[in-house]
């Protein structure tokens, strides 16, 4: 993934202007609000977050109000958001920190990486998620019936659902809508709340 792409226009586009853009700071924050109200559920603590791909940092704000005590590591291919934002500049494909995070955010970045990198991320997710991941792309069945593609970005590499879910299954267990608990990690879910 070139990180060339990823302009400051790129992001204006899709992140600023409000005739354009695929998600709001208030779209956002609800998504980061509900994500820390599942790992409370859950009784999930969380530590340190790890927001992979983060773009502007839509989620920091809300996850940092979320879980106070929490330290956020922003990770962006992006150089002028790097720059801009102080965020570590990387792929998901090759990130190598020397320690893992309780929460994994990763949200809306594998469609942008070949099929070869896009495995090579999801298995680095494995190693960086010490307690969940957050995890959310558009899959070939999104692009059809749910993504507003007047808005949405159409240069990315679409999969069927299913790619994701077998490679995620190698680290981890679906607790439903996208949060997947890592397999040694004990938790309790009623079997009506899980997504499987």
């Amino acid at each position: 993934m070139s990180s060339n792409r990823f302009t400051p226009a790129f992001y204006r586009r899709f992140y600023v202007n409000p005739a354009t853009r695929v998600t709001s700071r208030e779209e956002m924050a609800l998504r980061a609000n509900a994500v820390a109200a599942l790992l409370k559920h859950l009784e999930l603590p969380v530590r340190s977050i790890l927001d992979a791909g983060c773009g502007l940092g839509l989620m920091r704000a809300p996850m940092l109000r979320a879980f106070r005590k929490a330290t956020y590591t922003g990770t962006e291919v992006s150089e002028h958001l790097c720059k801009r934002y102080g965020w570590t500049q990387a792929s998901l494909a090759t990130y190598k920190p020397a320690r893992r995070f309780d929460l994994v955010l990763c949200y809306d970045v594998l469609q942008y990486l070949s099929d070869r990198d896009a495995a090579r991320a999801l298995a680095n997710l494995g190693r960086l998620t010490r307690g969940a991941l957050y995890f959310h792309v558009p899959t070939k069945e999104d692009w059809r019936g749910n993504a507003d593609l007047s808005c949405s970005d159409s240069d990315i590499h679409l999969r069927d659902a299913d790619w994701y879910r077998t490679r995620l299954e190698r680290n981890f267990i679906h607790a439903g809508f996208g949060l997947h608990i890592r397999s040694n990690v004990p938790f309790a879910q009623w079997e009506l709340e899980s997504a499987d």
